[in-house]
């Protein structure tokens, strides 16, 4: 089992910078890929960005530029931070790890999520 706690979130002007943590406990031995998603309201849950233990990330297109994840694998925590915040950017933000082999997935792990509010 793996638990994970985030932090960060709240409500910004659009232009202002957050920074959401996530922090992760238990069995942590089974962590490879860390991620944020977001989910706005009457919306799917999107990925936001990963980034695997080695440090190889992947942003969604709307975020490039803009957010920058991280990890620190020694406090086995995630960090996204983001700047240039736009209202778009309102959502439930949720930390996920989860274990990749090629195509195959498995051993999701899910945070509580974190509101990020952007008012216009």
């Amino acid at each position: 089992q793996v638990q994970l706690v985030e932090s960060g979130g709240g409500l910004v002007q659009a232009g202002g910078s957050l920074r959401l943590s996530c922090a992760a406990s238990g069995s942590i031995f089974s962590i490879n890929v860390m991620a944020w998603y977001r989910q706005a309201p009457d919306k799917q849950r999107e990925l936001v960005a990963s980034i695997t233990r080695g440090g190889n990330t992947n942003y969604a297109d709307s975020v490039k530029g803009r957010f920058t994840i991280s990890r620190d694998n020694a406090k086995n925590t995630v960090y996204l931070q983001m700047n240039s915040l736009k209202p778009e950017d309102t959502a439930v933000y949720t930390c996920n790890t989860h274990q990749t082999a090629g195509s195959l997935r498995w051993g999701d792990y899910w945070g509580q999520g974190t509101q990020v509010t952007v008012s216009s």
